[in-house]
Parts: structure tokens; C-alpha cells; sequence
């Protein structure tokens, strides 16, 4: 399979009609830095980044595919998003204060917004079909989904590499509040597949400006989801163009977020 990832940015399950310029290398680039550092947990769907290695077919493409794609090994996908939490935000954030719980899981009281919680929590999500939203589901919901195993293989899998990638990024001042993976099984193994640990697949928090009990600054798609909710935009397509300025802060925060956390410029 060939994985591209383009420059187009969605926000609230919708796709901006503005690109982000050098997102999809950002993400393609930091997928596979992430893959790589990681591949002694759990083996992962990567054969090659280098276009020469690409079939025939893709050669007249060298230079759109160039630093922005991956050839891998096709799976067959697990329909759960896997879900791990440090920190208490966005959907998890929401549903702590309704039921002082996430996903069936029960937390202490008088936790804040952005909150460090003691141990990480696997916190599922169903894949929803196109257009439609995720929604968080309980670990006993995983378990019917792909038997008792499986599950709990994915759960911890998933908090390992979580884990891994917290500690790595907190000391290049980036705390990982909370990240999505996918998985497929090949040849009755489980591999890592998609992205992995990307601004558009995780929060990124700036380490020495966290402070819990607010929002936090990030390095992520959170600086164009609270621009769109400052506009009061309704959520539903069509989405509103962006301002060049709102283009080029988001822009720079996926370079920073890969400049910390790999040690070398992109471009």
C-alpha cells in the first residue's frame, strides 16, 4: 500500500479547503522517526520512505511523493481507534466532568482541565464511517468488538508506546497529553499501522508553559479548532477559508513540534 499524506487539514471531522503547506511531510516524517524509535515494542507497516524503492508505477512522481509518503504493508485494520490519556482534555475532559469517568474507567475527584493523571489510561474510540464522529467506547465494548486477547494486547501495546514517547518528549519540552493509534494483523500479527504520534493524531503541549486547570498552548490542529470556535463557525461543511496568518501559525507549529522532537530541521 502507498500511504500519501497531502497538505489538507480538517478540523471538527471537516476538511478546510485552505492546506497547510509541508503538513503532510511533517507527518509522514515524524511517523516514521516515531516508528522507528519504537519498532522494539511492537513491529510496525513501514518497508520504505525512499521513492526509488517505490514500484515502477510511482517513478514520474518522484518529486510529489518525495518525503510525504510510505510504502507499506497492507493489514487487515482493527475497527478500534486505540486511545491512550496522560492528561485530561478535549472529549476525555468533557465526559470527567459529567460522570467523574472516561470510557467506563473512574478517576479521582476534583481533577482540572489539563490534569497529569497518575497512570495512563486506554481510553478506545469506535472508527466511525466517513462524516460521522468518533465516540469513545469502554474497554468491555473492545472486547466484544475483537474478543478478550486481542484487547487487551491493544491496551497494552498502546500504553507501552505511549509511554515511550511521553517520557522521550517531555525532556525536548513537549508533553504528549494524549495520542490515537491504529493497528491490522498480517499474517495473524499485530502491527502498528497509519500515522503514529503526530500533531494531527495527538495533543502536543508546550512543557513550560503547562500549567493545569486551563486549555493549554500546543503544537498541534488545537490552535485552528479554538480559531474556528472563536468565529462561532457552526462545525458542518462548508468550512470557512482561513486567514493567511491562522495558514502560517499553524504551519509553524507542526515544524516546531517536529524540529524538538526529532533535532533537526525539516526543510
Amino acid at each position: 500500500l502507498l500511504i500519501v499524506a497531502t497538505d489538507r487539514i480538517s478540523a471538527f471531522d471537516v476538511v478546510m479547503p485552505n492546506p497547510i503547506p509541508d503538513k503532510g511531510k511533517v507527518l509522514t516524517q515524524l511517523s516514521i522517526f516515531w516508528f522507528n524509535v519504537t519498532k522494539g515494542i511492537v513491529p510496525n507497516h513501514l518497508i520504505s520512505t525512499e521513492v526509488m524503492d517505490f514500484p515502477p508505477e510511482c517513478q514520474p512522481y518522484r518529486e510529489i511523493l518525495k518525503d510525504r509518503s510510505m510504502l507499506v504493508t497492507k493489514t487487515d485494520p482493527i475497527p478500534v481507534e486505540c486511545v491512550v490519556r496522560g492528561y485530561l482534555s478535549g472529549s476525555g475532559w468533557e465526559e470527567y466532568k459529567n460522570k467523574g469517568e472516561i470510557c467506563g474507567i473512574p478517576l479521582p475527584g476534583g481533577l482540572t482541565e489539563s490534569s497529569r493523571l497518575d497512570e495512563p489510561i486506554f481510553t478506545p474510540a469506535t472508527k466511525a464511517e466517513a462524516g460521522m464522529h468518533d465516540e469513545n467506547i469502554t474497554f468491555q465494548e473492545v472486547q466484544k468488538i475483537v474478543g478478550e486477547e486481542l484487547a487487551e494486547r491493544l491496551r497494552v501495546l498502546s500504553i507501552s508506546v505511549y509511554k515511550m514517547a511521553r517520557d522521550y518528549a517531555e525532556k525536548r519540552g513537549i508533553l504528549i497529553a494524549d495520542t490515537k493509534m491504529e493497528f491490522g494483523i498480517k499474517d495473524g500479527e499485530l502491527i502498528l499501522i497509519d500515522e503514529l504520534l503526530t500533531p494531527d493524531s495527538s495533543r502536543f503541549w508546550s512543557k513550560e508553559d503547562y500549567q493545569p486547570g486551563r486549555s493549554q498552548k500546543s503544537f498541534d490542529k488545537q490552535f485552528l479548532r479554538d480559531y474556528l470556535i472563536s468565529i462561532k463557525w457552526d462545525k458542518n461543511p462548508p468550512a470557512p477559508n482561513l486567514p493567511q496568518e491562522i495558514i502560517q501559525k499553524t504551519r509553524e507549529k507542526y515544524l516546531e513540534a517536529y524540529e524538538r522532537l526529532v533535532g533537526n530541521s525539516l526543510l
